[in-house]
């Protein structure tokens, strides 16, 4: 990649460019029996999920299947126990076609910090039990979350999500986008084929492509054990996508965008355990007791102005007009970040915000990422320094590899910043590879490698492997670990690997390596039978 032409590569053609994938966890197991012993049916083939915790409340989801056309009448239950023997909360509602046959049920009255598990009943069947849990409140010593995104059914099998699904311990599982992808069959790999087989447009198009993410095993499976905080990325809807555009819609021949955006994201509403806002937006604040506050932010389809440049070695031109959150957003996320009383900060978000020197003084530009949009990441990082506001991390997908930066205007200015200390570093950025979608091609990793003496900011960083991320978090200190998956490819999954743990203490704004990953609980809650 030493040539201007190579430089000036999309993303898609970048990443398109990388081998097939790699990742891995436990054989898939089927379904188990519910407590009563009713077997879970046909009627719940796309399981069960919860998602969006709040001290005393949670969001639950399932889907009907069912060969009528009219309402269906669904029964939820919630229990203190796996065995559904101690019911706490318990009631009914309805779904029909307009929903997709989807049902999303608020429960509120729980008490905080706490592990449930549920089910749900139609049609004289049974689901499977999921387990959920509840945001803490107060004082709060030690949260645990697992970070994953990007995970192209078209790559290979889910891996990475039965291994999460196997980490009982986990608060929640933070997942910052792509979490389906728009591409037909073989268009953007060729491992499992898509359903439908073309590119999806239509909302009857991105309805079925969910339902056959949702009957992939393994995601079932870390959906059934885990709470989910979701937001979207492009693949939601299409590839390098904008709030007026995609880089891979074509006008006309797809259709109006507009009709696209809004099947999309109603299908997404549909199909996630997210609890819907009024007005449409997805970027929303969770709170975790006295500890972490988690802003999530939407620089995708809110307010995201078309990209200037693909991926060049030049900046784009000046140009105020140009926004990567959009005003409304922006002033929302410094208001949220101003008035949080929580210990630690977490910007849970779509794109990169760590730069990319390849030569001193010349600046890698991906124009999908916070590079592509100057005035927004100067306003960002402006904000960091000078707000006051301690103990941010921003926690990243999107580009399919694992980054830990401390955050930096120019890190190859000794008078701004110094490694060694953090001095300069504004706040800190942990970035989750893909759960199969592949990395960056061999060349580029060798290029970004070559590059490293111009790139002191960047603490540690992986650009081949699939895998995830667990955050430990306590008053003193924030830890990213990463784990990575030898294949994704076969069907039969291996054990994930420690890759790499860095942490960031309470007070500093810079990445430090740790020997080891922070030891699971030993008190982790019973996980659904």
């Amino acid at each position: 990649m030493s040539s201007r032409r190579n430089l000036l590569l999309s993303r898609r053609d970048l990443l398109r460019g990388a081998g097939a994938a790699v990742l891995v966890g436990p054989v898939a197991g089927s379904l188990s029996a519910c407590a009563d012993d009713t077997p879970p049916s046909e009627s719940f083939v796309h399981g069960v999920a919860s998602g969006d915790p709040l001290p005393d409340s949670v969001i639950l989801w399932t889907r009907v299947t069912t060969d009528g056309a009219g309402p269906v009448d669904v029964v939820w239950e919630v229990a203190d126990d796996p065995a559904m023997s101690k019911r706490v909360a318990s009631g009914s509602t309805t779904t029909d076609a307009e929903r997709d046959f989807t049902v999303k049920v608020d429960v509120s009255g729980l008490a905080a910090g706490r592990t449930y598990y549920y089910r749900f009943r139609a049609l004289g069947a049974t689901s499977p039990i999921g387990r959920t849990r509840t945001a803490p409140s107060g004082s709060t010593s030690r949260l645990r979350f697992g970070v994953a995104s990007c995970a192209s059914y078209a790559h290979g099998y889910f891996h990475g999500y039965r291994a999460l699904s196997e980490q009982r311990d986990l608060d929640a599982v933070i997942h910052l986008g792509d979490y389906i992808y728009e591409y037909g069959s073989s268009d953007y790999g060729d491992v499992r084929a898509y359903e439908p087989p073309h590119e999806i447009v239509t909302l009857a198009d991105y309805r079925t492509r969910h339902a056959q993410y949702k009957r992939d095993a393994d995601l079932q499976e870390v959906h059934r054990q885990h709470v989910f905080i979701n937001v979207w990325d492009d693949h939601e809807i299409a590839n390098d996508g904008y709030a007026d555009g995609a880089e891979s819609h074509t006008p006309g021949v797809e259709g109006s965008w507009a009709d696209r955006k809004a099947a999309a994201q109603r299908a997404y509403r549909e199909w996630m355990p997210i609890r819907e806002q009024a007005d449409g937006r997805i970027y929303r604040k969770l709170a975790f007791g006295d500890l972490v506050d988690l802003v999530m932010l939407d620089t995708r389809y809110q307010a995201r102005t078309k990209q200037a440049v693909g991926l060049t070695g030049a900046p784009p031109a000046a140009d105020p007009k140009r926004s990567l959150l959009g005003d409304e957003q922006a002033a929302w996320l410094e208001d949220q970040l101003k008035t949080s009383t929580a210990k630690w900060k977490l910007l849970g978000q779509q794109v990169m915000v760590g730069q990319l020197l390849i030569e001193k003084g010349t600046k890698l530009v991906n124009g999908d990422q916070w590079h592509g949009y100057p005035e927004s990441r100067e306003r960002l990082l402006t904000f960091f320094r000078d707000s006051g506001v301690k103990d941010i991390v921003v926690l990243t997908g999107d580009i399919h590899s694992s980054w830990a930066h401390d955050l930096v205007f120019d890190p190859n200015d000794p008078t701004e910043y110094d490694p060694a200390t953090g001095r300069g570093s504004v706040a800190v950025e942990i970035v989750t590879p893909g759960i199969t979608s592949p990395g960056v091609p061999e060349a580029f990793a060798g290029l970004v490698d070559g590059a490293r003496p111009f790139n002191r900011h960047i603490q540690w960083l992986e650009l081949t492997k699939r895998g995830f991320v667990v955050l430990d978090v306590t008053p003193e200190r924030l830890q990213g670990s990463w784990y990575h998956l030898p294949d994704v490819v076969e069907a039969a999954p291996t054990a994930p690997a420690f890759a790499a743990a860095l942490s960031v203490k309470a007070g500093e704004k810079r990445l430090v390596p740790d020997a080891a990953a922070a030891p699971s609980r030993d008190d982790a809650p019973v996980a659904a039978p």
